[in-house]
């Protein structure tokens, strides 16, 4: 399909935020660093930001899943991490001061502003996040990305993970209910960084998929991907 015909075809595009909007892995290994440094821990050195990542991962697929909720990822995560590194701290203590520095961050993805500025005219553009709403409703706004979108979908608030169906129905009543009462999944693109829950979510409720892959390299089922960039300019390519 021509870039023409594809223009036509969408009528919304859907964007993730951790590390595809905003960066996280930015965001974890500068409060690796300086959370280290301020609590007295270990030195911090660059091969520690995988042992987060590897049970960060984890966790996630547990809650995308639904054998894990947030509440209880935030009383394990930071103690499954130090256990690994050999430090002696309460990971509880050290996920409340990292969810506090999180709250007023926001490290921008390159080309994130400009991708949603050469997008906003063109679709209507929405969130899709897994994570709490005030949080990520406020990391948008510190990043200056808020005034791009039509509808905010936060797991916090949908009620419902990504990539369960029951998310993406939430999803739809709204978009319909606010003017697009006939919009069908096939008019509806998603741009992500998560195998499971936006390029999987997204291609069994129907919709085209695009894997963002500046920091994962793409596994799993790779029928599900549409579309994969590495840098979000890419996608000026396909719509």
């Amino acid at each position: 399909m021509n870039k023409e015909n594809m223009t036509k075809k969408f009528k919304v595009v859907l964007f993730d935020v951790d590390d595809t909007l905003l960066s996280f892995q930015g965001y974890v290994q500068e409060s690796m660093k300086v959370g280290f440094d301020h609590f007295g821990l270990k030195q911090y050195e660059e091969w520690m930001y995988k042992v987060f990542t590897n049970t960060n991962d984890k966790l996630w697929r547990q809650i995308e899943d639904g054998t894990l909720t947030f509440e209880e990822l935030k009383k394990i995560r930071w103690n499954m991490v130090f256990q690994e590194l050999g430090i002696d701290f309460d990971g509880i203590i050290f996920e409340a001061w990292f969810r506090d520095r999180l709250f007023y961050n926001a490290i921008l993805e390159e080309g994130a502003i400009e991708i949603l500025d050469y997008l906003k005219e063109r679709y209507t553009l929405c969130v899709v996040s897994n994570g709490p709403y005030d949080q990520q409703v406020n990391r948008l706004k510190v990043g200056k990305l808020d005034k791009y979108f039509k509808h905010v979908f936060i797991s916090g608030k949908v009620g419902h993970q990504k990539p369960t169906r029951e998310f993406f129905d939430v999803c739809f009543k709204e978009m319909k209910e606010a003017g697009m009462p006939d919009l069908k999944p096939e008019e509806v693109f998603i741009v992500g960084d998560s195998m499971t829950a936006d390029i999987g979510g997204g291609k069994t409720y129907g919709l085209e998929t695009c894997l963002y892959t500046k920091y994962k390299e793409s596994h799993g089922d790779l029928s599900l991907i549409d579309h994969s960039v590495k840098n979000l300019l890419e996608i000026k390519e396909l719509l």
